[in-house]
């Protein structure tokens, strides 16, 4: 075989490897009830419940917050995130989630924010500090 083939074969199972490896972390959307069942990692879209506590003790625990969430289907649950508050978290507009139920509570290990803006659409990212 020449050089160049070689060299071709191991470019192609390379992209195929990182091609795998990708997929194993594809989420579906899923509302609290599904994620509940299903029992894996789901991404999940809702509000936040504004009439409810949001927990965020940042002398205690920075890296801690908790709040409740409406999913698309009207449910209302505990979301668990291990991650500092993001900026203007109470006037998000809608909130992307990342993770999987534990008992009633849906525990967060991402978090995507789509905040009202004056002159556009804002998204904040944030990452958890604990890792699944």
């Amino acid at each position: 075989m020449k050089k160049s083939h070689i060299i071709a074969i191991g470019i192609i199972a390379v992209a195929i490897a990182i091609l795998i490896s990708a997929s194993k972390d594809v989420t579906t959307y899923a509302s609290f009830s599904q994620a509940a069942k299903s029992g894996d990692r789901v991404k999940l879209i809702g509000q936040l419940v504004k009439d409810r506590p949001v927990e965020y003790n940042p002398e205690k625990d920075p890296t801690f917050m908790a709040f409740y969430l409406k999913d698309e289907a009207g449910d209302v649950r505990r979301v668990e995130l291990h991650a500092t508050k993001p900026q203007d978290f109470e006037r998000s507009e809608s909130i992307v989630l990342t993770g999987q139920m534990a008992g009633e509570t849906f525990e967060a290990s991402d978090m995507l924010l789509k905040c009202p803006s004056k002159y556009k659409d804002q998204e904040i990212y944030v990452r958890s500090e604990k890792k699944r």
